[in-house]
Formats: C-alpha cells, sequence, structure tokens
C-alpha cells in the first residue's frame, strides 16, 4: 500500500468517527426548528450540545493522535495529552486513569501514547478502566498501558497488525488505525508488546 491509499484510508477514519456526533447535532437542530413544546426543545438542546462536545473532543484527539502535530521537532504535554484522551473517552463505557507526570514528550512519542490508549480502549467492548503510567523521567520515553474490564480480549486482526503481519488487501478505514500505531512503534524502535492476561490487555512501549 502506498502513501497515498494509507493517508485516504485515515481521512476515512477520521470521517467515520465524526459523522455520528455531528449528525446527532443536524438532527437537534432540526427539531429545535420545528418543536414548539418547551420540554422537547429542551431534550433537543441537550442533545445538541453533547453531541457538539463529543464531536470536537473527537477533533481534537484526532487531529494530533493522527495529525502533524506541529512543526519538525515539536514536543507535546502529557498533561495536555491526557485532557484529549480524557475528552474522547468522557460519556463512554471506559474509565481512564492517566497517571503521567506533566513532562514534555516528541510528538511521536505522543503520538504513539493516544493511539494505544484508543487501542486499548477498544479492546473492552463491555467497558471497564484503562491505567496510563509512564516515567516520571522527561528523558525516558515509554508507557504500560492496562485495560481492565469484563470481556477483555484482543482482536486478532489488531494483534497483527501491532506487529506488521497485515496484509494489504485487509486494510480498511477501521483497521488502518492499528497499523498507524505499528508504524509509529517501527519508527520510534519503541519495542510495542500486546499481551492478553485473565480478564485484561496489556500495551508496554519503551
Amino acid at each position: 500500500m502506498n502513501d497515498l491509499e494509507f493517508s485516504a484510508f485515515l481521512v476515512s477514519r477520521v470521517c467515520h468517527d465524526l459523522v455520528s456526533p455531528l449528525g446527532a447535532v443536524v438532527n437537534g437542530l432540526e427539531v429545535l426548528e420545528d418543536e414548539r413544546d418547551g420540554a422537547m426543545r429542551a431534550d433537543a438542546l441537550k442533545v445538541v450540545t453533547s453531541s457538539a462536545t463529543q464531536a470536537l473532543a473527537r477533533l481534537q484527539f484526532l487531529r494530533l493522535a493522527f495529525g502533524a502535530a506541529g512543526s519538525a521537532g515539536a514536543e507535546l504535554d502529557l498533561s495536555e495529552v491526557g485532557r484529549l484522551v480524557a475528552g474522547l473517552l468522557d460519556g463512554g463505557k471506559v474509565t481512564l486513569h492517566w497517571e503521567t507526570p506533566s513532562v514534555n514528550w516528541p510528538k511521536d512519542w505522543a503520538k504513539l501514547v493516544m493511539n494505544a490508549v484508543l487501542i486499548a480502549a477498544d479492546c473492552l467492548p463491555r467497558g471497564g478502566t484503562v491505567r496510563i503510567e509512564t516515567s516520571a523521567d522527561p528523558a525516558v520515553f515509554g508507557f504500560k498501558i492496562v485495560a481492565a474490564g469484563q470481556g477483555a480480549r484482543i482482536v486478532a486482526d489488531v494483534e497483527r497488525a501491532l506487529r506488521g503481519e497485515t496484509a494489504e488487501e485487509t486494510y480498511d478505514a477501521r483497521g488502518v488505525q492499528p497499523c498507524l500505531t505499528y508504524r509509529l512503534a517501527k519508527k520510534l524502535n519503541a519495542g510495542l508488546t500486546m499481551t492478553a492476561h485473565e480478564g485484561q490487555v496489556e500495551l508496554v512501549a519503551g
């Protein structure tokens, strides 16, 4: 797969993640335009507000996790990265425990941890907790992510993608994100591993 095709899949993934909340905003606005009942209008306004907030959180996360994230050599504050991850997961079935110091990391390491968290959350179909730990030393890059919850599991296609074993014909908009994570880890020589234990999945890098 060439870079143009890979980019197209990433764009499709971004659009897929934004369609649902933005569609809810449009539906809510249509209700506000036509509805005269006060209670119905109040409910519609709540939907619009909640969906717009969700869309913004996803957009801010994806801009950093998938995008250029500033100029070459840029660094990102892990506290800000944690805020974006928390915004993405807010209101869902996964509770975040972001246990990192306020240090700056190179942007590709920050992008790697964001994408790894996204994979960890997807390992919890029934919800649960995602815990992220990093070193307090700003010169040491690495992390441990533990996704714990009922039914925690590794999807075989994701595991293969993180090992760089995905066949090109199996790429799609959803599966391209684990492939991006693999590319980031390979570029950084991060040694990213993913293992499953009883009731939890661990992703470790560094």
